[in-house]
């Protein structure tokens, strides 16, 4: 199994995917991949039966999660960390700029 990886080549490998998400790590316990929306996109993802983190590399958007305090809608961007818990509505809006997001699931994303 792979212990390293480089950003460039992980985004070369998402971008050749044709895909907005590139997963590239998968054990029993979590699961990593890359997530790219174009400016303007929508975010079209469901919730997901694991908890998640996501941590924005570039890009500039907004995001909005539903959690048991009520709902929570905010700019993100480059450095921001954003958790969201197994089953709750989510997802990024308003994209000005590209957003590339690191993204991981623990347990690992079933599918």
């Amino acid at each position: 199994m792979q212990s390293f990886y480089s950003l460039g080549q992980l985004l070369r490998d998402q971008l050749a995917s044709k895909s907005s998400y590139l997963e590239f790590l998968r054990v029993p316990n979590l699961s990593c991949g890359i997530y790219v929306l174009p400016a303007g996109a929508r975010d079209y993802q469901q919730p997901h039966g694991q908890d998640e983190i996501y941590y924005v590399l570039t890009g500039a958007a907004s995001m909005k999660v539903q959690s048991e305090s009520g709902e929570e809608d905010r700019a993100v961007g480059p450095g921001d960390l954003i958790f969201v818990g197994a089953r709750q509505e989510h997802r990024f809006h308003d994209v000005t700029e590209e957003l590339t997001v690191l993204v991981v699931f623990a347990p690992a994303m079933s599918g």
